[in-house]
């Protein structure tokens, strides 16, 4: 019972989703899918997980749009993470389960809400850009100082390290005109798994707290590892990209041929055309 009370905030919101996912699956069966416009989708999870989470939240975002600027949910996506990482570090994993979560979806809604107000900016994109870097320093951070007294540091640094260079090399290739995307550890899929270890190291922890480290080690060092797999396939890729442009032979054009230069005419008068010498005084 026990168990029970300390996990009942996440899992009351597991219970949303697997309730909330019945209902999207039974609506796409009857031939009754709802209409959704601007989802953006990735690897792993596909359209079809895309489509569900912001069918999900289009309630919440309906409410926001046009009444709270992208940037104040980015705010608060960056604040609760850095509230993750916090409750983490004190050793309240089934706190952080559900700050993560909503995290993760604040995330989300920040970039819809600024697609549909058809307010995109460049600023706005740095800003969330650099907001998700942060915020995932923070969640890090907390379990780094949860696992600090044991060899699990190593797969928090790796779970660091990974995230942040499929950031980096993505936003490096795109600086130099290529588009990447994909990879089977993106933000969306590091949140569900971190989220998703640290809801079972909560859940077997009530019991037994020795395992908490090492369940919490092994999601991040899984974490970790496919990060890193998925920045070096983008590297390997961006990296053929640009050798396969760099060898295409480049296009000489020829030389202007210029005609030689033509006897200019004069326009004045007959009269006027002969130089008279200077007069000598």
């Amino acid at each position: 019972m026990d168990r029970f009370y300390l996990l009942a905030p996440a899992l009351v919101l597991l219970g949303t989703f697997v309730i909330a996912f019945g209902v999207y699956c039974a609506l796409h069966l009857a031939g009754r899918a709802p209409e959704i416009a601007g989802v953006k989708h990735n690897e792993l999870f596909g359209p079809f997980m895309a489509g569900f989470l912001v069918w999900l939240i289009r309630p919440l975002e309906r409410l926001l749009l046009g009444r709270v600027a992208p940037n104040v949910i980015t705010v608060a996506s960056l604040s609760l993470c850095a509230v993750t990482g916090l409750a983490v570090a004190l050793g309240h994993l089934p706190g952080a389960v559900w700050l993560y979560v909503f995290a993760g979806i604040l995330d989300v809604l920040d970039g819809r809400l600024a697609r549909l107000g058809g307010k995109p900016t460049a600023a706005g994109a740095l800003f969330d850009s650099v907001s998700d870097r942060w915020g995932e320093l923070f969640v890090f951070s907390g379990y780094a100082w949860y696992v600090h007294d044991s060899a699990w540091l190593l797969a928090v640094m790796a779970a660091i390290g990974g995230s942040m260079m499929v950031s980096y090399t993505r936003a490096r290739a795109e600086g130099l005109g290529v588009a990447l995307a994909g990879g089977i550890m993106q933000r969306a899929e590091r949140i569900v798994l971190v989220a998703g270890g640290t809801l079972l190291a909560a859940y077997y922890g009530t019991e037994d707290a020795a395992l908490v480290p090492t369940i919490l080690g092994i999601t991040l060092l899984a974490c970790g590892i496919a990060s890193t797999a998925t920045a070096i396939h983008r590297w390997i890729v961006a990296y053929r990209e640009l050798a396969a442009r760099s060898a295409q032979p480049s296009v000489t054009l020829p030389e202007p041929v210029l005609a030689p230069p033509r006897p200019a005419i004069s326009l004045a008068p007959p009269e006027l055309r002969k130089v008279r010498p200077l007069e000598q005084h």
